[in-house]
């Protein structure tokens, strides 16, 4: 496995535990019954957000360690691959920021922007990384 594709799985599986993390800390951290918008939402995505960094970064640096020499070196088709992943990934964060737009037009609260927000970067991070996986298990589509 391409040490590009073990990192495309640590980003698609910590995206999952840290929202995971961080809807358990939302649910827990306050008084049963609170209403959502009313529970402390900020601290808790604020450290699902820095944890899922520090993690990945550990978990990428622990991948590496195995790997022959040469390998972080990335050829045309790593790059390419990359850049699939990517743009069809930003879909979901274009999705989830045009939700947040709606809703501040709305009036919402912010606790609902903030999360559409979050969402959807978290949904890019998933949809980037399962279309890099699967490309590199496939290979790139014909067009």
């Amino acid at each position: 496995m391409a040490l590009q594709e073990k990192n495309a799985w640590i980003l698609g599986v910590l995206a999952v535990l840290a929202y995971g993390a961080y809807l358990v800390l939302l649910f827990t951290g306050s008084e049963p019954g609170t209403p959502l918008e009313e529970r402390p939402f900020a601290w808790p995505m604020i450290w699902a957000i820095v944890g899922s960094i520090v993690v990945s970064i550990v978990l990428n640096i622990i991948a590496s360690i195995g790997e022959p020499k040469g390998a972080e070196r990335v050829d045309q088709r790593d790059r390419q691959i990359g850049r699939f992943g990517e743009y069809t990934g930003q879909s979901l964060l274009v999705v989830g920021s045009l939700v947040a737009l709606v809703l501040t037009m709305l009036g919402a609260a912010h606790f609902w922007i903030a999360n559409a927000i979050f969402l959807g970067f978290v949904l890019s991070a998933v949809l980037g990384s399962v279309a890099k996986i699967a490309v590199y298990r496939r290979g790139m589509p014909e067009w």
